[in-house]
């Protein structure tokens, strides 16, 4: 089985400023704590485990960016940890917020927000 099912996320934003604003407390919180900021593009990866590359997430200027449907979903290790990023995000600026809770399907506990410009976003837990 390979290591890792997916290399980084690379997000569009027409305000970089605002998008560091939002996504750094939010990424921290998450676990993306290693700043790899290169030029124009601002992106913040895990912690590596010895030399092997790790997954990141990254934002990029795109002054005609409109956000659509697609979200994007964390992962998270417990209900616990859904409710301290819920809080994290609303404290950085989430938009329409739901949840936490429990959803229809059994074991999904989540919370779903937008960011300031209206990218979608979720981090879930999954017990069954």
């Amino acid at each position: 089985m390979k290591p890792r099912l997916f290399d980084h996320v690379d997000l569009r934003v027409k305000d970089v400023g605002r998008a560091q604003r939002f996504y750094v407390p939010l990424l921290n919180a998450l676990g993306f704590t290693v700043d790899q900021h290169v030029k124009d593009w601002v992106s913040y990866e895990a912690p590596r485990k010895g030399s092997k590359p790790t997954e990141f997430f990254g934002f990029t200027l795109d002054p005609d960016h409109k956000p659509n449907g697609t979200r994007i979903a964390f992962w998270a290790e417990s209900r616990e940890e859904v409710d301290r990023i819920a809080k994290v995000a609303r404290a950085a600026g989430a938009k329409n917020i739901e949840g936490p809770e429990l959803y229809e399907e059994p074991g999904y506990y989540a919370v779903f927000f937008e960011d300031p410009e209206g990218n979608k976003l979720e981090v879930c837990h999954r017990t069954a």
